[in-house]
């Protein structure tokens, strides 16, 4: 990213609790110019075999995607007489504290709105064309349609006059430079897009009150002012490319009228691609988002940050901005975004690269991407239905192993407190005869007591003053086929005041040189909460074998699982190894944590022998809660991070359903939330503790997610615990039978999930895209494959919900505690729900619910 400031504001005491939203470009639009004597009114060309671009000059003139299977469909499509490539130069300021970051855009120089088509050429050999802009080499040696037509639109884009909102730094006049973008064909079912935006030049108009050598004189100062910021690392990326003659059709020529053309060295820093969309079309996904399904209407930024405490919900927003700077988040900050949509009319599209980039959806009739570079890439995805667009997504981006069956086959118990503590509260488990299937101890390393709670020292080895006896408290629950998990992390703590370490892991790297730095070469300490922290550079060479040997070590003592945590807080003004720009690597490094993490768990498992490689019930696995677009390929399985103990719906319970199905829909096909909840706080006027209410009810909620997790929270002794009495105890038993009554057919959705990328958990629209109101839905109800309906209880003191039973289902819906079917399509009912007793369903006479009904009977639940 060019042009860039970056604010710190980690060790701010006070802040504004109401934090403005980030300002950002303005909505672009412009005239879109053609060349009559180069373009054909009408033309209808080849993309690769499947795909078809129709070019009509109709209204202005527009451009048309479509699949061959279905030509009367637009995938994608331009609005007539409308610019559809646009770009800017602006200045970009990053507001960062603690792993939460505010981009905006400052000072705008220049925009170049409007847009001319001279060619649309269709290539079928590529010996006898060449266009370095686009990589055309690329395409012939890596391209299984190298031998299919490829589509290249050339044009320019300039400005006619300065616009209003730009700064005054900007000179009087217009600009222009050459754009090219590619389409070709890369699957069966997708098309490639690429954006090209060459270097500006300046055309100098005369002011009626200035002389041209005023004129140049603005020109020449802007020029020393952006030198200015370069030096002061404000400064622009400059960067020389090479360009041809300007070459404007007829009526733009006009437009722009005589003018003194300036070379400059500059480049375009924002890219923006405009394209048409309907009235009523929903927009669903861009990762793992927690307050809207629907995005219609809304302008979603694509950059992975910590979610947030409130993200809204008040008055704990307020309390959370006011002692860390925009701790609080907003609607849109998550940890694992993704530049990909579906909607409603069947269309889709993903950007390929990491930029930082901004969807803006607030126009009825169109959508703009908004990206922060010089360039754009992406796909254009065709599918008959939601789930077949989830199929060719992750066909392209990766899918998910299958999880190993020990992980989904009882509770995994959140417990801490060292190994006196886990021992008694397994005697408490088997006494209520709670079916478990691991034991996760993220205290496995040691606590220490901060301003915010219990927290963990981030030094990767057991703590043996916790945890006497580490290697036979591991041994005894394996003889029970209860597995240990732990929990680790990509930064390491300073350990000068921990007094009973082994290594010193912090001091291991920094000796190794593979932690990331800052801009004086020294190892960036990075503010977390309570502490600051050394983070691993992963483009390093070194990073990942050490990384593995810390892993390999747990492992041998006999560990099968852990949390991957953070991902998410890699500075922007880190120097990496890589030398690549922090900004983009930002969005990179979840991915690269995750790559890590299951390259380690292939390489164990293919050096096993003996019991070990045979035994399934060995196989490791870890979650993770950061992420980005491709995260499902190397992510195992993943969790939504650190909700709110409560009832709100932009980080609580709420917000849990709503992350599980958008991140379902774009591509996590295994994911799940604490039970309860984490985020504690205990103010004197500000009170969030986990109430049993809410922790029962969560239970509920998460017996049908892929994995049954507990958590204590980051402060214990104010929560609810399921170990609290004989209540919470009881209805952690009832529901883990629940849980495992239909674990043969979380089995099948696992391997399903594996072939197709489809989620467990589902939103309704997956299977029944047609019908309104299940459009609407968002945390309400949701779908467990495609056989049971949950509609949990998420309000406090509520005993019973509203059930809309879909319209496209040919069966009957079948209450699994009452027996009661529900035949009409499209209808509504209010179900009692009690506690223990949540509205579940499954499709009458099907083997699914049949065999899951048998189950809770042989489990004494039914």
């Amino acid at each position: 990213m060019s042009t860039l400031k970056i604010t710190k504001k980690h060790h701010r005491h006070l802040n504004n609790p109401f934090p403005s939203t980030p300002t950002s470009l303005p909505f672009i639009q412009g005239n879109l110019f053609i060349n009559s004597q180069t373009l054909p009114p009408n033309q209808n060309s080849p993309l690769g075999k499947d795909f078809q671009l129709l070019w009509s000059t109709q209204n202005g003139g527009y451009l048309s995607i479509s699949h061959l299977s279905h030509p009367s469909k637009s995938l994608w499509s331009t609005i007539p007489g409308q610019a559809f490539i646009s770009a800017a130069m602006a200045e970009t300021e990053v507001e960062e504290s603690r792993g939460s970051f505010a981009i905006k855009d400052r000072d705008v120089h220049l925009v170049c709105d409007h847009q001319s088509i001279e060619n649309i050429i269709l290539i079928n050999q590529f010996d006898d064309f060449q266009l370095d802009y686009l990589d055309l080499d690329h395409l012939k040696t890596n391209s299984k349609f190298a031998d299919s037509p490829v589509l290249i639109i050339t044009g320019h884009i300039f400005s006619k006059r300065t616009k209003k909102w730009l700064q005054s730094s900007s000179i009087y006049g217009s600009a222009s430079a050459r754009y090219w973008v590619l389409f070709d064909q890369k699957e069966n079912n997708q098309i490639g897009f690429k954006v090209k935006i060459g270097q500006p030049k300046f055309q100098l108009h005369h002011h009626p009150k200035a002389s041209p050598s005023t004129s140049l004189g603005r020109y020449r100062r802007l020029r020393r002012k952006l030198r200015r910021q370069r030096k002061w690392k404000v400064g622009w990326c400059w960067f020389l490319t090479r360009t041809k003659g300007l070459s404007i059709n007829s009526s733009s020529e006009e437009e722009l009228g005589e003018s003194n053309v300036v070379e400059t060295a500059l480049e375009f820093n924002r890219v923006c691609l405009t394209y048409a969309s309907e009235r009523n079309e929903r927009f669903f996904g861009f990762g793992e988002q927690f307050s809207h399904m629907d995005f219609k209407g809304k302008r979603v930024p694509i950059f992975v940050q910590e979610q947030g405490i409130g993200r809204g919900d008040q008055p704990i927003t307020f309390a959370a901005n006011l002692v860390s700077y925009r701790a609080g988040g907003d609607w849109s900050t998550t940890y694992a975004p993704s530049p990909f949509y579906m909607t409603s009319k069947m269309r889709s599209l993903y950007l390929e690269e990491y930029n930082y980039s901004v969807f803006d959806l607030t126009q009825h009739d169109r959508v703009q991407l908004q990206i922060h570079g010089n360039g754009m890439q992406g796909r254009i995805l065709h599918g008959n239905s939601p789930l077949e667009i989830i199929e060719h997504f992750t066909e392209a981006i990766g899918r998910p192993p299958e999880l190993p069956e020990w992980v989904i086959s009882g509770a995994v118990v959140g417990m801490q407190g060292g190994t006196e503590t886990v021992r008694r509260v397994w005697d408490k488990l088997r006494t209520y005869k709670v079916p478990i299937s691991a034991f996760w101890l993220q205290d496995w390393v040691g606590q220490r007591e901060t301003f915010i709670g219990s927290q963990l020292w981030w030094n990767w080895e057991v703590d043996v003053t916790r945890y006497p006896g580490w290697q036979q408290l591991v041994k005894d629950l394996s003889k029970h086929y209860i597995k240990v998990m732990t929990y680790c992390n990509p930064c390491l703590a300073l350990m000068d005041e921990k007094p009973n370490k082994r290594r010193n892991l912090f001091e291991e790297a920094k000796e190794l040189d593979i932690l990331v730095k800052d801009d004086h070469g020294e190892p960036y300490m990075v503010p977390n909460t309570a502490f600051d922290v050394g983070m691993l550079d992963l483009t390093h060479p070194l990073t990942a074998n050490w990384f593995k040997q810390i892993l390999q070590e747990m492992v041998d003592d006999g560990v099968r699982g852990w949390m991957a945590d953070f991902g998410e807080g890699l500075p922007v003004d880190a120097v990496l190894y890589s030398g690549e720009d922090p900004i983009a690597a930002h969005n990179r490094y979840p991915e690269l944590w995750a790559q890590i993490n299951r390259e380690f768990v292939e390489e164990w498992k293919s050096h096993c022998t003996g019991k070990e490689r045979e035994d399934p019930q060995e196989d490791l696995v870890f979650f993770m809660r950061a992420g980005f677009r491709d995260s499902p390929k190397w992510g195992m399985l993943f969790w939504e991070g650190d909700q709110m103990v409560s009832w709100q719906a932009n980080d609580g319970i709420k917000s849990s359903v709503v992350a599980l199905l958008s991140s379902g829909l774009s591509g996590y096909a295994f994911n799940h939330s604490d039970i309860g909840g984490y985020c504690t706080m205990n103010l004197p006027f500000i009170r969030y503790c986990r109430t049993e209410e809410l922790l029962l009810r969560w239970m509920e909620l998460n017996a049908f997610t892929i994995i049954f997790r507990t958590h204590e929270g980051n402060k214990p002794w104010c929560n609810s615990q399921f170990y609290s009495n004989d209540k919470t105890l009881s209805h952690l038993a009832r529901f883990a039978k629940v849980y495992k009554a239909w674990k043969f057919y979380r089995v099948e959705l696992v391997k399903e999930a594996a072939r197709k990328g489809s989620p467990v958990c589902r939103h309704l629209f997956l299977h029944y895209p047609n019908d309104e109101r299940v459009q609407s839905l968002s945390y309400e109800q949701f779908l467990v494959g495609s056989e049971i309906l949950v509609v949990p209880v998420l309000h406090k003191g509520k005993k019973n919900v509203k059930v809309h039973f879909p319209v496209g289902e040919t069966c009957s819906w079948q209450h699994i505690w009452t027996g009661k079917s529900y035949q009409k399509q499209g209808c509504q009912a209010w179900v009692e729900a009690p506690l223990g007793y949540p509205a579940v369903f499954v499709k009458v006479d099907s083997i699914v619910g049949e065999t899951f009904l048998r189950n809770l009977k042989n489990f004494d639940i039914l």
